[in-house]
């Protein structure tokens, strides 16, 4: 029997209250979706000024990503547009050499399917 799917409401809820990193992130999920939005840019992760803001590419990665596209930030981050959702949706941390990390693989095997699934 298929697992259910919750709807996406619920399912944007238990991701942003989601603490499956806790024991070594400070876990800050960040996501802009609706089911209305006909793009879904799909990063790697979120870097630590996006997860002291709260809002996608808000960093000089999405000042690039938005030129690329030729869209102001109104209508970027207009979520019935285009829906922001990382492959992890929390900042992984730097390592030992001060890069980022890379994302844990938990918060996407946890999250990825059943919000493509919501959205589609």
């Amino acid at each position: 029997m298929e697992k259910a799917v919750p709807q996406l409401p619920q399912l944007l809820r238990n991701i942003r209250g989601c603490r499956l990193c806790e024991a070594t992130l400070e876990p800050h999920p960040v996501l802009h979706v609706s089911r209305a939005a006909r793009i879904l840019i799909a990063s790697q992760a979120p870097g630590l000024r996006v997860h002291k803001s709260g809002q996608s590419f808000d960093d000089t990665s999405g000042d690039r990503l938005r030129d690329w596209l030729q869209l102001d930030r109104d209508k970027f981050y207009d979520d019935n547009r285009i829906a922001l959702a990382a492959m992890a949706f929390c900042f992984p941390g730097y390592d030992q050499s001060g890069a980022d990390r890379p994302p844990p693989r938990i918060c996407a095997a946890t999250w990825r399917m059943p919000l493509i699934e919501a959205l589609t």
